[in-house]
């Protein structure tokens, strides 16, 4: 069996990469909760950006991830579960 049979091409030209804004609490500890997330969920991330700040309240982390749209809703929804997170958007 070659790769091309394993992954039917309709089904790896929906897939694109997708930027979400997610903003946490809990500092350093919300961010590791997203990371561990898209971790055991196997999400294939591009970039992550994170940016935590001593003394304030919110952290706000940016990460493209190889989805496709319906992938993506699903993905929002997951993080969304996340204890820490507060709000998820894709860009």
């Amino acid at each position: 069996m070659d790769l091309m049979s394993r992954a039917p091409l309709a089904d790896t030209a929906a897939r694109i990469h997708l930027r979400h804004d997610i903003v946490t609490a809990d500092g350093i500890d919300g961010v590791f909760r997203v990371a561990t997330a898209l971790r055991e969920h196997g999400y294939r991330v591009r970039d992550f950006t994170a940016d935590v700040r001593e003394g304030v309240v919110l952290s706000s982390l940016t990460c493209t991830v190889y989805l496709t749209s319906e992938e993506s809703d699903l993905l929002m929804n997951r993080l969304r579960q996340v204890p820490s997170v507060v709000s998820v958007e894709q860009c």
